[in-house]
């Protein structure tokens, strides 16, 4: 039973290769196996590289499904096709398509597994893409904020400034006055003099000034502080807003792009047994010897070919034949005279009654 749909697989003739040696039974059973084995690895490699674009098992599974029979019946169809002759160079030129095709094939299939064999390592580049694309994206919010925190930073410095001098200049003189009334500065002379009321009006007058200030200047400071506040929440909502276009960054081409980083050589190699996997009906086929079957197949060709050229033939003498009796046929039917006096008496009268008809019409329209 498996014996039999093996040889389904293979393309060949059931029915003449029965009548072969149970050895080529085996042999054309190992190709339609090969072919069968064939369809199976590209149905579960498509139907991963499927499943990693739709995300979807049984989408992917139904279109696995197409691309494994048009595999099958590609491979089934060129193996059959390829007849064992004495001629290795025809036989390769027959099967030049099919391996051009199993290279591209090999390609498209085995980047999935590939993707699959090698997930962790991918995951781990992926992971460093996401952070550098999470650095540069922070970066490139933060340059449309920073020139205006830092703008209003500098304002808030300069009110402090401004806070600061004027404390320096209290505290300047708060020290002129209390120098004056201990007499080791200014008249040099003990006590509160008239010299000791202007400096500490002055002193005075500048401490409520610096009051005045602070409190304009805390106002400032904390309407430009909650200005900073509304701009970090905004760079926030910025970055957590694109963070997750980022943290999706995880589809088929990232992660080919991904593989790609990584070394060839490994890749290689699994490239190349796709590819060996691809071209193994045909190599197989090619490397198999000419066999009974292969015998037998060219000998019934042969007689097909020489029983349509023996119809052909005699089909081409029949019609020589027939077109030189009807020719002489009528060369002798053309010489009888009794021919010729009854068509000339049926051509009288035809025309008699022509003639007769046409009088008959005129008559009628007068």
């Amino acid at each position: 039973m498996l014996q039999r749909f093996f040889i389904l697989c293979s393309g060949a003739d059931a029915t003449l290769l029965q009548t072969c040696s149970q050895g080529e039974q085996n042999k054309y059973a190992g190709i339609g196996a090969t072919v069968f084995f064939t369809a199976v690895m590209a149905f579960l490699a498509s139907a991963y590289a499927l499943f990693t674009v739709f995300d979807t098992l049984y989408t992917a599974i139904f279109f696995g499904l197409i691309w494994g029979l048009l595999i099958f019946n590609l491979d089934r169809f060129i193996v059959s096709t390829i007849k064992k002759r004495n001629s290795f160079a025809n036989e390769l030129l027959q099967a030049t398509p099919r391996i051009i095709l199993a290279v591209i094939i090999a390609v498209v299939i085995s980047k999935p597994l590939e993707m699959k064999i090698f997930e962790k390592e991918i995951n781990q580049v992926l992971l460093e893409q996401k952070n550098e694309l999470t650095l540069a994206n922070k970066d490139q919010i933060a340059m449309q904020y920073t020139p205006l925190i830092e703008k209003l930073n500098q304002d808030i410095t300069t009110l402090k400034t401004e806070v600061s001098t004027k404390e320096a200049e209290t505290n300047v003189l708060y020290d002129t006055y209390i120098s004056e009334a201990e007499g080791t500065a200014g008249t040099g002379l003990l006590g509160k003099g008239p010299v000791y009321g202007e400096k500490r009006e002055k002193h005075d007058a500048a401490l409520a000034e610096l009051q005045q200030l602070k409190t304009a200047n805390a106002e400032k400071i904390a309407t430009l502080e909650s200005q900073i506040a509304a701009l970090n929440t905004d760079y926030n909502n910025a970055v957590n807003t694109s963070q997750p276009i980022i943290d999706g960054f995880d589809g088929l081409m990232a992660r080919i792009n991904a593989l790609g980083k990584l070394p060839w050589f490994p890749s290689f190699f699994i490239f190349l047994l796709f590819l060996a996997i691809e071209t193994s009906p045909i190599i197989a086929k090619l490397l198999a010897p000419k066999g009974e079957y292969d015998i037998k197949q060219e000998e019934e060709e042969s007689i097909l070919k020489t029983w349509v050229a023996q119809k052909v033939q005699q089909r081409e003498q029949i019609l020589a034949t027939d077109i030189a009796l009807n020719t002489k046929i009528y060369n002798e039917i053309e010489e009888e005279e009794a021919v010729y006096a009854h068509k000339k008496q049926k051509a009288e009268e035809l025309l008699k009654l022509q003639a007769d008809a046409f009088h008959a019409l005129q008559v009628k329209r007068l």
